[in-house]
């Protein structure tokens, strides 16, 4: 969706068409079964053994769309399912949402409406897009909400890349990323954030790339995309799916906003002089400079992780590296959720490695990411500049007063349960008065009292 979304989104085809030993003319040329055995998960079978994405591509201008069909892969995708009108949404959420992505809207939703009726089993849908500009904020917000209402019981994730700390493409990037997250807090089920300083940083300092561009960011973010589906496109010892990742990561509805990184990440030269193991793997995927979100683990703690490990390694290695490294960090997670980091294992690694692994993880860092958005958005709507250009298009001025206080609530849930204990407030009138018979709460066994609202 957008400009961003759909060249994130065709790095991302690009790479799973390399894994599945698909070649530009949507012909299976691998080498190894498993490749093709669960491509139906992504690809739709058509006549003469010919692979077709199952994918719908929207932009509200024509450029982005025009390079993706005539780029190496693009004879692979169905004409119709690449959908754009020709004026743009210059940059305005409002744009995106009530007026051009509207007039949209119905064609996108026949073109994923006809996809829905060819799946077998629908298990949900992914979006890729920023939030910082007009179509992927704007329309992408009206697509997650049309979607939820026509699809309620099926998993939504997004791929949303957030606002760059350093530089802006628009003086009203706030704007529109107050008003998608509003949107994202209340429509999506799992958001997997990132943001170009991040990935920028990954690249000159991890891959050692002295100038990166947006091809290299968006590989980056298509290895995590590829490595958080991989359970669904291919057989596995410990599989995840997309429901079974929501259900571990997710404790709260709201805060379903998680942190993404991937390993090993080494320069090019660097490569052949390491031999990398699930030991390595780890350390490299929990590191604070390794993550696709310009945050800081360390200043929240992890409710909830996923890590996900491909190629030929040990089951019992990768659960015994995991529970080592969180009982040596026991500090960054809740201990509220025992066991809270989920493991699953691919037989098939990515393309030129041997091993890899991807992270997900639910911490409550990510406020501050949430928190500057929230600041430079207050500096520039206390003086109501540029509302003109949103309420011309026909929008209300409290839906942005509503959006600023939901992102506020979300805020402080995050440090809500961040300072939570295990020992809820109840427990402390317990303690007051003591138990009959019992010296004081605080001498009975925490399991016990299990059933403290959290």
């Amino acid at each position: 969706m957008g400009q961003c979304g759909n060249q994130i989104g065709a790095a991302f085809w690009e790479n799973i068409i390399q894994e599945h030993g698909i070649n530009t003319e949507g012909k299976f040329v691998g080498n190894n079964s498993n490749q093709i055995e669960r491509a139906n998960v992504y690809f739709t079978e058509a006549a003469n053994q010919r692979f077709v994405p199952r994918v719908v591509a929207v932009d509200l201008e024509p450029g982005v769309l025009n390079n993706i069909k005539h780029g190496k892969y693009g004879g692979l995708f169905r004409p119709d399912s690449l959908v754009n009108a020709g004026s743009g949404a210059g940059n305005n959420w409002a744009k995106g949402f009530y007026t051009e992505g509207a007039e949209l809207l119905d064609q996108v939703l026949d073109t994923i409406r006809r996809d829905v009726e060819n799946c077998d089993l629908l298990s949900g849908f992914q979006l890729c897009h920023s939030i910082g500009g007009g179509t992927g904020s704007g329309m992408g917000s009206l697509m997650l909400q049309k979607i939820r209402e026509e699809y309620p019981d099926r998993m939504v994730s997004t791929f949303t890349v957030m606002p760059s700390q350093s530089s802006s493409e628009a003086v009203i990037e706030p704007y529109n990323s107050v008003l998608s997250i509003h949107h994202l807090i209340e429509n999506s089920d799992m958001t997997f954030c990132l943001d170009n300083d991040a990935l920028t940083r990954i690249c000159l300092d991890s891959l050692k790339i002295k100038s990166p561009v947006h091809s290299d960011l968006n590989a980056l973010v298509a290895k995590v995309m590829s490595g958080v589906t991989t359970s669904l496109r291919f057989p596995g010892q410990l599989n995840a799916d997309l429901r079974k990742l929501a259900v571990n990561m997710v404790p709260f509805p709201r805060l379903h906003f998680l942190l993404s990184g991937i390993a090993p990440l080494t320069g090019a030269k660097a490569m052949s002089y390491r031999n990398v193991t699930v030991p390595d793997l780890c350390q490299q995927m929990y590191g604070a400079q390794n993550m696709l979100v310009n945050i800081d683990p360390r200043h929240g703690r992890y409710l909830t992780c996923a890590t996900m490990f491909r190629g030929k390694v040990s089951v019992k290695e990768c659960e015994d590296t995991i529970s080592s490294y969180t009982a040596k960090n026991v500090s960054s997670f809740v201990e509220w959720i025992p066991n809270s980091t989920q493991i699953a294992v691919c037989d098939v690694p990515p393309v030129d490695m041997d091993i890899a692994a991807t992270f997900l993880g639910n911490n409550t860092a990510i406020q501050e990411a949430f928190f500057r958005i929230g600041e430079q958005f207050g500096k520039i709507f206390r003086r109501k500049a540029f509302i003109h250009w949103f309420t011309d298009e026909g929008m209300d001025e409290m839906e942005f007063t509503e959006a600023e206080s939901n992102i506020n609530d979300l805020i402080n849930e995050y440090k809500q349960y961040q300072d939570a204990g295990v020992e809820d407030e109840e427990y402390a009138t317990y303690d007051e008065g003591g138990y009959e018979g019992d010296a004081g709460a605080n001498d009975m066994p925490v399991d016990e009292h299990a059933e403290g609202e959290y």
